[in-house]
């Protein structure tokens, strides 16, 4: 079998892939609206207690960071398609969670399962996304990946919204979430075709200098790097890489921001769950609905400036939401943000893919989405002790919105372009 790269070469596993990271998006979803809105009244969280909301925050952040790394590594040798089975078998416990939580702290053991649920079908289905489609399709093929994905963050949070507003909201969430759970993992079993395969055959083909089109400027490094070289090459031994990293791991206080602070501080001002729903889901409706034009955008103009304008774009929506005071205004810097996500959130990951060599792709991206989706515990953890410290919820936006504004500032410095046909290796082949 030759394994042909492309989107119309491979249309059943790339509708596959959008299958499942849909599904996957539902299941954070289900804990976006409700959950931080009625911590106090039915979990027990002492009032005004920003630190304890933000911890289940935390602890999806660290686990899921971790678990990104973990899988990244265990796809290599087992496969895609395993990992992101095992993703969905740790998440069943999660609705019984919910469902029978006596205090806050079983709902930090649930975002403990569901940050490995994530770190491992979030990331397989991203993966498994590069290993078939073209260099010039990386963009696209994002850019639809994360539109499904938070997609069904967008919706599960304001159908969660409604559900919990009508019936009672533990047995709404613990109902929605089982369903979703179990389509998941049947359908993972069914319909999910192994990648693998597709990342060695382009390994070979590039090692073979057989490759069509402009030739990737593929980050040197080993051919089979252990775990601790893989993390170093990443993390700080590349400039690009490095800049990638740091700039993953910021845009997650945004997202931490909008998960947690938002709907704490709508509410504080007299918002309702049905109002929080929509405002959050606009966010995230946004965000995924965007990103089938800024994951192509990248494609044609590059991923550097796309990735930088996102980068302020956030910075001027999070810093104006708190001097806004309806849910008209809310909803229009929402949407303002999830036009920045849109524009820096696929593009990092496409960039990652286009000079992460294909024989340690998998791998690369676990370091980076490890980086990235640790960015919820750091911003949520500083968030959380900013706001407990100042006694004002408007400090979590004023600090996510600075960080957004540096992290940008740093991508402009460091950050070298990455698309192969506008930035190709050299005619020697010498890589970045």
């Amino acid at each position: 079998m030759t394994y042909a790269l492309g989107i119309r070469e491979n249309l059943r596993p790339f509708f596959e892939q959008l299958l499942q990271v849909f599904f996957v998006g539902m299941t954070i979803g289900l804990q976006r609206t409700v959950i931080p809105a009625l911590a106090e009244s039915e979990f027990g969280v002492v009032p005004g207690s920003m630190k304890a909301i933000f911890a289940f925050i935390v602890s999806f952040g660290v686990v899921k960071g971790a678990m990104n790394f973990v899988s990244g590594r265990l796809s290599e040798r087992v496969g895609r398609r395993r990992v992101l089975i095992w993703g969905w078998l740790v998440a069943l416990p999660i609705p019984f969670l919910i469902l029978w939580a006596p205090t806050w702290g079983w709902i930090v053991a649930a975002n403990v399962l569901l940050g490995v649920n994530q770190g491992f079908a979030w990331s397989m289905t991203v993966t498994a996304k590069m290993d078939i489609v073209k260099g010039s399709e990386r963009g696209l093929a994002t850019g639809f990946n994360e539109f499904a994905g938070y997609g069904g963050v967008a919706l599960a949070g304001l159908l969660t919204g409604y559900l919990a507003s009508y019936f009672d909201p533990r047995l709404s969430l613990f109902v929605f979430g089982l369903v979703v759970i179990l389509l998941a993992l049947a359908a993972g079993l069914l319909s999910f075709t192994e990648t693998l395969p597709y990342a060695r055959a382009e390994a070979a083909r590039h090692k073979a200098g057989a490759n069509d089109g402009p030739r990737p400027r593929y980050v040197t490094g080993p051919d089979s790097p252990t775990s601790g070289q893989i993390f170093a090459l990443v993390t700080w031994q590349n400039r690009t890489f490095m800049a990638l990293a740091q700039a993953g791991s910021v845009e997650k206080f945004v997202d931490a921001l909008m998960w947690a602070l938002v709907p704490v501080f709508m509410m504080a001002r007299g918002a309702s769950l049905i109002e929080i729903g929509w405002v959050t889901g606009i966010y995230g409706f946004v965000w995924g609905g965007s990103q089938l034009w800024t994951g192509p955008l990248s494609d044609a103009f590059g991923r550097k400036w796309p990735t930088v304008a996102g980068f302020f774009l956030c910075a001027g929506g999070v810093l104006t939401f708190p001097f806004l005071d309806s849910v008209t205004g809310w909803a229009f810097v929402a949407a303002v943000t999830g036009v920045g996500m849109a524009l820096l959130y696929p593009t990092l990951i496409a960039a990652m893919g286009d000079i992460a060599h294909p024989s340690w792709r998998g791998s690369a991206l676990g370091v980076y989405r490890f980086w990235r989706d640790l960015g919820y515990a750091i911003g949520a953890l500083a968030m959380g002790l900013i706001a407990d410290a100042s006694g004002m919820l408007e400090a979590g936006f004023w600090l996510t919105g600075a960080a957004m504004a540096l992290s940008g500032l740093w991508l402009v410095v460091a950050m070298e372009e990455t698309h192969p046909r506008l930035n190709p290796a050299t005619p020697e082949g010498t890589d970045a």
